[in-house]
């Protein structure tokens, strides 16, 4: 019988991506490699529970809503979770998974939308990235970047045309309470790329919540 271990899995509105804003069901998977200085989920380093894989699909179809997101943590260090994101795609969902851009991503289904984060310098994990799983990204996939500083952001901006990333959907976003928006919506503009400036939207819609949105 197939377990993955189990932070949490709500229903909400999702805050990041082109899907902004569509209503979405959360799979959190409990563990994490990396230790990211602006980290806002470390609870789920740890906590979670083990759960049949019947029981998390029971879970997921009781919301009305067929956008699913395997999020983390880490999800890519639980194997299983190719599995899962497998078994609801035959299902007829539509799939989103958050990975950190350090672990491959080849073995994951191709439907899945994939949003990979690749750490900037003051993340502390930059040396964790793993740039070459970009040839395995599909058309649909896309690439985050979490700015903290004008360093952050000169850096990204540079790792974006090395890597000649705007063949994708290329996301900045700045840290919550760290960058004014506004001054990394101007820097993107500064630019002239079509890099696509977001927030964390759903920071703004339930900003003392730090769980279950």
């Amino acid at each position: 019988m197939l377990v993955l271990k189990i932070n949490e899995i709500y229903f909400s509105v999702q805050g990041e991506s082109t899907h902004a804003g569509r209503p979405c069901i959360f799979v959190r998977l409990t563990e994490c490699h990396l230790r990211c200085t602006y980290c806002d989920t470390e609870y789920a380093f740890y906590e979670g529970d083990d759960l049949a894989m019947d029981s998390i699909l029971e879970k997921i179809k009781s919301f009305p809503c067929k956008l699913v997101e395997i999020t983390g943590g880490e999800p890519l260090l639980q194997s299983g979770v190719n599995v899962l994101m497998q078994k609801l795609l035959d299902e007829g969902y539509e799939v989103l998974l958050e990975t950190s851009g350090s672990l491959p991503i080849n073995d994951v289904p191709k439907p899945v939308r994939k949003i990979v984060d690749f750490k900037t310098p003051s993340s502390g994990m930059m040396k964790n990235n793993l740039y070459s799983i970009v040839n395995d990204l599909q058309t649909w996939d896309e690439l985050k970047f979490v700015i903290g500083s004008r360093a952050d952001f000169d850096w990204s901006v540079e790792k974006v045309k090395e890597l000649n990333l705007l063949r994708w959907t290329v996301l900045f976003s700045p840290i919550w309470k760290e960058v004014p928006p506004a001054d990394l919506a101007a820097w993107v503009l500064e630019t002239g790329l079509p890099i696509r400036f977001q927030v964390q939207l759903h920071k703004f819609l339930w900003p003392e919540a730090e769980k279950g949105v």
